[in-house]
């Protein structure tokens, strides 16, 4: 929620990786501190929420904020340890809450305009069919049990007929939408690796007797 793109400074590449470490455990303390003292409507923010969400501005940030937050952003260098430097820190986290909320509440992808040229499983460019992540006659389910937004229920992978097959073989649909709704659960499953290290190596088109 908080990374902002050379907050660490350092850009020499020997100390790249280092400065990526430092920064994602910088943000993330950082996020610990605030996180708890948002409004649980911002923290819970999605598209389906987003006329519940307060606006950043109308926040009482200036009476919420930890002084710890303040203090670690004055120890880096990244605001002065004034009080103009707690006005710096309040403006450091509205532009980085502004960030989490447009991000949080942004309409879900057009799933058609998701479309690959390779099959998302065997990777092989062939003719794709697109399928259901959430199968669609388990979607009342899905939201009456609450498994998955309503904004998630017609995401889609685009898989070559094969493989599309394969993944309808390896579990109901209810099973599907509930356990293995993203390609990458699909491919932790020890069945649908096997599947793809074969349907990688098979030419499409030829009829196998």
């Amino acid at each position: 929620m908080l990374a902002e793109p050379g907050i660490l400074g350092q850009t020499d590449s020997s100390h790249a990786q280092e400065d990526a470490d430092s920064l994602e455990d910088f943000t993330s303390y950082l996020s610990e501190e605030i996180w708890p003292t948002l409004p649980q409507s911002l923290r819970s923010a999605t598209h389906e929420t987003r006329d519940q969400v307060p606006d950043v501005d109308d926040l009482p940030l200036e009476s919420t904020v930890p002084p710890s937050f303040i203090d670690t952003l004055a120890s880096c260098g990244l605001v002065s340890a004034d009080s103009d430097g707690d006005h710096a820190a309040v403006s450091f986290l509205k532009k980085a809450l502004r960030d989490y909320v447009a991000e949080a509440c942004a309409p879900p992808p057009m799933w058609s305009k998701t479309r690959t040229t390779e099959c998302e499983i065997c990777e092989r460019e062939v003719p794709l069919t697109y399928h259901h992540l959430i199968p669609r006659e388990v979607h009342d389910k899905a939201l009456k049990k609450k498994w998955h937004p309503q904004a998630m229920l017609n995401s889609v992978a685009w898989l070559c007929r094969p493989c599309h097959t394969a993944v309808h073989h390896a579990a109901s649909n209810e099973v599907l939408a509930r356990e293995f709704y993203t390609v990458e659960l699909l491919l932790a499953r020890e069945d649908i690796q096997k599947w793809r290290k074969y349907a990688a190596k098979q030419r499409w088109g030829v009829r196998r007797g």
